[in-house]
């Protein structure tokens, strides 16, 4: 029997510690979070200092109730949580559900390394319990405010919305970023570009100058002007009247920290903040690299801190002295963190064993591992490395009528960090010039420009802004974005954050009736609040009511002063013609549509239609309501005779006949006509021949054409068709020995049966 017990959070990171340790320990997961506040209530007592009533989730209970029965026996507990203010809660969580045993170590690590391990078994700590507060605090206050404000949603706009702190300032910077798109007006300008030559090498340049004045960007304003420039110099001759060469040093970036990581890793692959969050834990956890066992092979990626470790830092200059050479190993360098308080953890992102370089254990990783892993090295290894040097060009060329182009370029001479960093190509190299040089001018053409909106947020953008307002902290940035796209309060478009109209209704009426709430210099108040709870400095409870007091009041009064049409635009469009029951646009959970009828019109249930893409609910017409309403609706019958109905589904646009839904994705269903449609049934018909291989009369056997290749079933099991077998050749009876030996069909759904 084990005398020493070690809970971890996972399963994979718990077998990752076991290889470093001798007989006498146990090492086992909790398998995330043991206790939490209850779904079903708030479980929050606001009158009794804001106590938590935390309860088991039912998933966690068989679980913690093994882990209690193990610490029973143990002689000593070790609580190996992550080292953040979630970790500690973690570890504070099960003491807690344990009783308080006395026989109780917390032990704290950055990476998952056998001296790492060590280490912290040789000194261990209490559990801090102001780490613990923080993130107490933070859980009850993020309930208090979903908790109080969703309700308020649910009846002023539509049931099933929700409200969070943090992801409501999200989504007001995405909302108003949209704004800013939608207001913007663009600006038309010219630029002057001519392609100059010497010795047969070309090289371009733009007009910088005229009569000695800079042109700013909007000198050239319209093709008029453009052209009467373009006129003065088309024949013009030129020389070079002066060159001018600089030497720059490029410094090498510091290590990743969260948000930098996951900027990165936006950039450069366009993972999400969350799959780069759980690749990176993957990676910290441990990854199987064969004979070396399981190995974490980063240090712990939530983190907003730049420092590094002695041991790492001198490992890494003799992995570049023997990689890269001398020169490139001039010496360990040090970051130090721009945050106030770099409280998540104690180091960068960087490997653990910076001797494992990417290509050596590639062949154990995923590809998406294999590319994080490979960016965090290389980034690592970067930071510890001497400036790249280049060296700058610039050349101006000039005529006798006072037009004077420039044109740069550079040559890196020395590329420090950028041996292991991939960069963009050098600028362009200039032909060897001398001053009073005559150069021939191969081209010169004016170049009509127009000014482009700021760009939507990518993940990557977000990230930077919400670190910059101080909105969130690492563990946070990740969720929020993939809460308000699970919510449906913002759509990606081309990798890009755009809001759903029914994200800008929410993000709009928080803004007008909870503006505090909202704030971004409030917000990031809050978070400067739970740092000094962190620190010991403030008090919880004390916090908690200073911002809940006026928060409560503000709702009570906003839930009687704020009507539904207040809130959302809801208006009567006007009546049908035809039978003059009233049209509303209104807004729902998945933003606005077109309703026909109240709740009940003459018995009957009203009619609804969702708008369409490019329309929106505060423009949207009675004749394009009516077009809406008009489907489903009988285009007209096949071949046999039989009614071909149009409408759009949860999939989209479809064709219905005898029962059958046959999609036409692509088409458009209000101006589908009667020979369009016939077409697709035809082509859908051709296709469903071309799916079944063999049929047999009087059994649900077939035979048939798949995704995947060609398969056998019988409605209740599919069965795979042997390599060596032809499908067309298969018999009756082949087939149902088949299907004997195939496995059954997974249930799908809530109600699928869990292995």
């Amino acid at each position: 029997m084990s005398d020493k017990l070690i809970i971890v959070e996972s399963p994979t990171k718990a077998k990752t510690i076991a290889q470093f340790l001798k007989k006498g320990f146990k090492v086992e997961s909790s398998f995330g979070h043991v206790r939490d506040l209850p779904k079903s209530k708030m479980g929050v007592d606001i009158e009794n200092g804001f106590e938590p009533h935390y309860v088991v989730p039912t998933r966690a209970r068989k679980r913690v109730n093994e882990l209690k029965k193990m610490a029973k026996v143990a002689k000593e507990i070790y609580y190996a949580t992550d080292e953040d203010r979630e970790g500690e809660a973690i570890a504070w969580h099960l003491d807690e559900f344990f009783g308080n045993p006395k026989n109780t170590k917390r032990i704290a690590f950055h990476e998952i390394t056998e001296a790492a391990i060590k280490n912290a078994l040789e000194s261990p700590r209490e559990i801090k319990k102001d780490l613990v507060n923080a993130q107490q605090a933070r859980r009850i206050l993020d309930r208090l405010v979903g908790y109080e404000l969703s309700p308020f949603l649910w009846k002023k706009v539509a049931k099933g919305l929700s409200a969070g702190r943090v992801q409501s300032v999200t989504l007001r910077l995405i909302v108003e970023r949209e704004r800013e798109i939608e207001a913007f007006v663009k600006q038309e300008y010219w630029t002057i570009e001519a392609e100059f030559s010497k010795d047969a090498k070309k090289f371009t340049a733009y007009l910088h100058s005229i009569d000695g004045k800079k042109l700013d960007k909007f000198a050239i304003g319209d093709e008029k002007q453009a052209k009467e420039i373009f006129d003065k110099i088309n024949t013009s001759q030129f020389k070079v009247s002066k060159i001018e060469q600089k030497k720059t040093v490029k410094k090498p970036p510091a290590p990743f920290t969260t948000s930098t990581m996951q900027q990165r890793a936006n950039r450069m692959m366009g993972y999400s903040a969350k799959q780069t969050m759980v690749l990176a834990q993957q990676l910290y956890e441990g990854i199987k690299l064969g004979p070396k066992g399981s190995v974490g092979l980063i240090t712990y990626m939530r983190t907003d801190s730049l420092n590094l470790a002695n041991e790492f830092l001198s490992k890494a200059q003799n992995i570049i002295k023997e990689k890269f050479g001398l020169e490139y190993a001039k010496g360990s360098k040090k970051y130090a963190a721009k945050s106030k308080l770099a409280q998540e953890a104690h180091e960068a992102i960087r490997p653990t064993h910076p001797e494992f370089a990417p290509d050596e254990i590639k062949e154990y990783l995923d590809p998406r591992q294999f590319k994080l892993y490979d960016l965090i090295w290389r980034r690592a290894m970067a930071s510890q490395m001497p400036p790249a040097e280049s060296l700058n060009t610039t050349v101006n060329i000039e005529n006798d009528k006072g037009h004077m182009f420039r044109s740069s370029g550079s040559v890196i001479t020395f590329d420090g960090f950028l041996k292991v960093l991939p960069h963009a190509n050098e600028k362009e190299i200039l032909p060897d010039l001398k001053e009073k040089d005559e150069l021939k001018s191969e081209k010169i053409e004016p170049i009509q420009h127009f000014t482009e909106p700021p760009a939507r947020y990518s993940e990557a953008t977000l990230i930077k802004v919400l670190e910059e307002y101080g909105i969130g902290r690492p563990s946070t940035y990740a969720p929020t974005i993939a809460t308000i796209q699970d919510r449906n309060y913002v759509n990606k478009e081309e990798k890009r954050l755009k809001p759903t109209e029914i994200g800008i209704i929410v993000s709009d009426l928080l803004v007008e009736h909870f503006p505090k709430v909202v704030d971004y210099n409030f917000t990031a108040k809050i978070e400067d609040d739970f740092d000094e709870i962190a620190e010991g400095k403030q008090d919880w409870a004390k916090m908690l009511k200073e911002f809940y007091e006026p928060f409560h009041k503000n709702i009570e009064e906003k839930q009687e002063s704020v009507t539904k049409e207040d809130a959302v635009g809801m208006r009567e469009l006007g009546v049908d013609p035809k039978d003059k029951i009233p049209i509303f646009v209104r807004i729902g959970r998945y933003g606005p549509y077109i309703q026909k009828g109240e709740s009940k019109s003459d018995g009957e249930k009203p009619k609804f239609a969702p708008l369409k893409k490019d329309q929106a609910a505060d423009n949207v017409t009675l004749e394009q309501a009516l077009e809406l309403l008009s489907l489903p609706k009988v285009i007209g019958q096949d071949e046999e005779g039989n009614d071909m109905l149009i409408g759009i589904g949860r999939f989209g646009p479809y064709i219905k006949i005898n029962g059958k839904f046959i999609s036409i994705k692509g088409e458009d269903p209000y101006t589908i006509n009667l020979e369009r449609t016939l077409e697709l049934l035809k082509e859908y018909k051709e296709k469903e021949a071309k799916k079944n291989i063999k049929e047999f009369k009087g059994t649900d056997v077939k035979v048939l054409n798949g995704r995947y290749g060609p398969y056998i079933t019988d409605s209740k099991k599919n069965a795979k068709i042997p390599k060596d077998t032809k499908p067309e050749d298969l018999t009756l009876e082949q087939c149902q020995e088949l299907l004997a030996k195939a496995p059954e069909k997974r249930a799908r759904g809530r109600y699928a049966k869990k292995k």
